[in-house]
């Protein structure tokens, strides 16, 4: 893999982890993109490489807000920062699931499935566009809709659902607040990824020359930097009720995805 390609699959996985548009659906465009050729072999240690570095930028975006949680565990009482931690565990239990179960019949919605992509895209685009046009509230996160979003974002588990857009979609669709809805969004995913991280590595399932520490830096890098400018802006755009043009964008993509998959 060249530095330059490794470059701007690094800015597509950071500016789609927290834009509503689907990252593993636009690295699956992008690969086709590409061409299969200018995929390593060691593709599976550069997605876990961008997605670490999103993890960091999500933890960099959110330090405050991660730093009163870990104090309130520490006092190991049931106040408002436990009462989070234990929402966003359960809002892990459906991708958990998915992960450690049904693990090789996801994989099979991967692989240059780009019509696929598509039509996702468009589910993608719906719910956002209905997510649009729902009054705000200032209604929390309670522990029955953490599970609700948490099947959300097993859902999107699929490449061109949205992870963000789907659980912040149905977080407002809920009756959730914007602003808790982006912020439960983008924390929850951080326990997953640095657990699918783990897991990846336990199961030597990683490989690593020194050749490919190039391109690992410039995707990391590219991923970091792309990925915290995204996540500020993500939560000025939901605060502002912007979803509708990433409907739009979604739609769009999705359309040409599906064409593309289906005659050409």
């Amino acid at each position: 893999m060249e530095i330059i390609d490794a470059i701007i699959l690094g800015i597509v996985q950071g500016l789609t982890e927290f834009l509503p548009v689907s990252s593993s659906g636009h690295l699956e465009l992008g690969s086709a993109i590409l061409g299969d050729e200018k995929i390593p072999e060691e593709s599976l240690l550069f997605t876990v490489v961008l997605h670490f570095a999103t993890a960091l930028a999500t933890i960099l975006v959110y330090r405050k807000d991660i730093a009163i949680i870990l104090e309130g565990l520490f006092k190991f009482e049931w106040n408002e920062e436990t009462q989070f931690s234990v929402k966003i565990i359960l809002s892990m239990i459906p991708a958990v699931f998915i992960g450690l179960f049904f693990e090789e019949e996801l994989e099979q919605f991967f692989g240059g499935k780009v019509a696929f992509v598509g039509f996702m895209l468009l589910v993608t685009a719906l719910l956002l566009f209905l997510a649009d046009k729902a009054k705000n509230t200032e209604k929390g996160v309670s522990f029955w809709s953490s599970i609700i979003v948490g099947l959300a974002q097993a859902v999107a588990m699929l490449p061109g659902i949205s992870r963000s857009g789907a659980t912040i979609s149905t977080s407002v669709l809920l009756g959730i607040d914007k602003n808790k809805a982006a912020r439960f969004s983008f924390l929850m995913v951080v326990p997953l990824i640095l657990g699918k991280i783990a897991k990846d590595i336990l199961d030597g399932e990683l490989t690593y020359n020194e050749a490919s520490f190039g391109y690992l830096s410039a995707g990391f890098v590219a991923a970091f930097i792309s990925g915290y400018f995204a996540c500020t802006w993500m939560i000025a755009l939901v605060r502002k009720s912007k979803l509708r043009y990433f409907a739009i964008y979604c739609t769009v993509v999705g359309l040409i995805a599906i064409f593309a998959g289906l005659y050409l």
